[in-house]
């Protein structure tokens, strides 16, 4: 599902397909993410989670490949905008009765230091004086580790507008800390790189000399969008069209 703002829960026809063994590499950390939704799904503790690294690493790729390994075991994904967040404590006691597990999915989260949305979502991780229905997690992902811009200033005690400058720091940081995991998604180094290719590559039943995969690959990075799996996936669909 997808929040709208005017008719609420509206349905997703055509979601992404995507599955966790189409995402090369990552294991660790896909391990942990399928480990807090299975416990979640068997009726256990578990935790908001908060998806955190640098761009196409398959954060946001692994947070929807849940739905295609649990959709049939009744888990739900409602996709959330940052400025939709005013209306959360809404969107919670529309699922809080439903017969279901909802992932909550943000995307992309991260607040300009003027953005005030994230005090909402604050008391919803922890600290509202209602108390968040136990069918519902919150995933988020960012490519911000404390989600809120942090400045220089900031660790300024003199000459600054505030006194007491920590009490700044603490408060940014105080959103990401809510979240019971946080998973790294860090970008790959060039091995890592070329395997996630290698694995692309025969995903995608292409048959070629792994020298020759391997130049092309190196060269789309230095000349594209550097290292990652988002990247490795764009040359893969490149390099499919010059050999067919």
């Amino acid at each position: 599902f997808r929040w709208n703002n005017e008719k609420g829960l509206v349905g997703v026809r055509n979601y992404d397909s995507i599955s966790m063994d189409s995402i090369i590499g990552y294991k660790p950390q896909k391990e942990l993410l399928m480990k807090n939704t299975e416990a979640f799904i068997n009726g256990f503790e578990a935790n908001n989670v908060l998806l955190v690294g640098a761009r196409g690493t398959g954060k946001s790729s692994s947070v929807k490949a849940l739905i295609n390994e649990y959709s049939k075991r009744g888990l739900r994904l409602v996709e959330v905008k940052k400025e939709q967040l005013i209306y959360l404590n809404d969107i919670l006691e529309k699922l809080r009765d439903k017969g279901k597990r909802f992932i909550i999915f943000i995307d992309d989260l991260s607040f300009e230091e003027d953005e005030i949305e994230y005090k909402q979502m604050k008391s919803v991780l922890d600290g509202g004086i209602e108390e968040k229905p136990s069918n519902v997690l919150i995933y988020a992902t960012s490519n911000r580790r404390h989600l809120i811009k942090e400045v220089w200033s900031d660790n300024k005690d003199i000459y600054g507008e505030e006194i007491h400058a920590s009490d700044t720091v603490n408060e940014k940081m105080s959103l990401s800390d809510r979240f019971g995991i946080t998973i790294m998604y860090s970008s790959p180094n060039q091995r890592e790189y070329l395997e996630i290719v290698k694995g692309i590559a025969s995903n995608n039943g292409l048959e070629v000399a792994a020298d020759t995969l391997h130049q092309e690959a190196l060269k789309w990075e230095l000349n594209q969008n550097g290292r990652s799996g988002r990247s490795a996936k764009q040359f893969i669909n490149y390099f499919k069209s010059t050999i067919e």
